[in-house]
């Protein structure tokens, strides 16, 4: 695989970990809390919609299409799919660094067997 399609798959997964903890910052956000605990369906849409961690997730994730979509025209869909699995392994390690998140040993067994299964496909 060439270099310059790697980086482009690495940027673009990179971008859709960094989206997830916008999510998780933005669905946190004090205004999101009260409009879920007011149980009032349009609050709730128009706090998620507005909230700015919500929104930068999202324009992250469509930057990230794009980019996907360059890695597509430029490889075999089978050899570049298997690399999403690397969003798992960038969130796990974001989620333990900025929330807490848990990573016992199943949970790092696991990372450790994506890590493997991604490294055996760029080979081939």
């Amino acid at each position: 695989m060439p270099i310059g399609v790697l980086g482009l798959i690495l940027v673009s997964v990179s971008m859709s970990a960094v989206a997830q903890v916008l999510f998780k910052f933005g669905m946190s956000s004090a205004a999101v809390r009260a409009a879920i605990a007011k149980g009032q369906g349009v609050d709730v849409l128009l706090a998620v919609g507005l909230s700015p961690g919500v929104l930068g997730g999202l324009a992250l994730y469509g930057l990230g299409t794009v980019l996907w979509l360059a890695v597509l025209s430029r490889t075999e869909v089978s050899q570049a799919y298997p690399f999403v699995g690397l969003g798992f392994v960038f969130t796990a390690l974001i989620g333990y660094w900025f929330f807490g998140d848990a990573l016992g040993p199943a949970r790092l067994g696991g990372i450790a067997l994506v890590m493997a299964g991604i490294a055996l496909v760029a080979r081939s």
